[in-house]
């Protein structure tokens, strides 16, 4: 009970040591005085119940992981993001400066801080870099998340580019792609994604086709087009017709 009158107290711990050592219980109470000296020796235990004053934020709790630059430049780019013109001045002093590492730790950091506009500055940065490789993850990373995000202009300026690269993004890319279209009402954008799927070297998957099987139900002409691909590509595999007059096709 006496611990717990103490930790409801605003008072500095290296107090509470000085009185614990200096003025003992009585003895009386032989079963609580034993312990009082081990409190004495692990005083740091008081400190935890004060805020040191550092940021709590999420940015910081993988800081050791970052370095202080790295910091910087994320603290600054979310400062001025909303005004372009600082933001692509801030990029031009503070981001370029950057080594390797530190910008590819920028990129994921914002990346996971859901930051996806950020990102992609960041990313175009990396690309003209002279270590810069082609790499499908991190296009497929920041098209995924624009995709979600309904940016969908911005995500195909992504796409484009890693076309350009010859590199192929997995069935989850398209996936993504093909849904976030199909949510905007663009069948005809969802349609030029899946036939891009259809060059792609890597072996279809299902999950893709039924998305667009579900999506273009409005658009029965469409629709076809792709079940006779899934027929050929997945003869094993079965595809629910709904009635025509639910979508007024009679």
């Amino acid at each position: 009970m006496s611990i717990r009158a103490f930790s409801r107290l605003k008072i500095p711990s290296l107090f509470l040591v000085k009185h614990l050592t200096v003025s003992p219980l009585p003895s009386t109470s032989p079963t609580i005085a034993s312990w009082i000296p081990e409190l004495s020796r692990s005083s740091l235990s008081f400190v935890k119940w004060y805020h040191d004053g550092r940021p709590r934020g999420s940015l910081w709790r993988g800081k050791k992981l970052i370095g202080k630059e790295a910091l910087y430049v994320i603290l600054g780019l979310r400062r001025f993001k909303s005004d372009e013109e600082k933001l692509d001045k801030f990029v031009k002093v503070h981001v370029l400066r950057l080594l390797k590492m530190d910008m590819i730790a920028v990129l994921n950091e914002l990346e996971r801080q859901q930051e996806v506009s950020l990102a992609v500055k960041v990313f175009w940065v990396i690309q003209k870099q002279a270590w810069y490789q082609p790499d499908v993850y991190l296009y497929k990373d920041l098209i995924i998340a624009l995709a979600r995000q309904r940016k969908m202009d911005d995500a195909m300026k992504l796409w484009e580019s890693m076309r350009k690269e010859d590199l192929f993004p997995d069935s989850q890319t398209f996936t993504e792609v093909i849904r976030g279209f199909l949510r905007d009402g663009s069948p005809a954008d969802a349609m030029n994604i899946f036939e891009d799927m259809k060059k792609s070297p890597y072996p279809p998957e299902e999950l893709p086709f039924r998305i667009l099987l579900k999506g273009l139900l409005p658009h029965p002409l469409l629709r076809n087009r792709v079940k006779q691909d899934f027929e050929e590509i997945f003869p094993d595999r079965h595809i629910y017709d709904p009635p025509e007059e639910i979508f007024g096709l009679r």
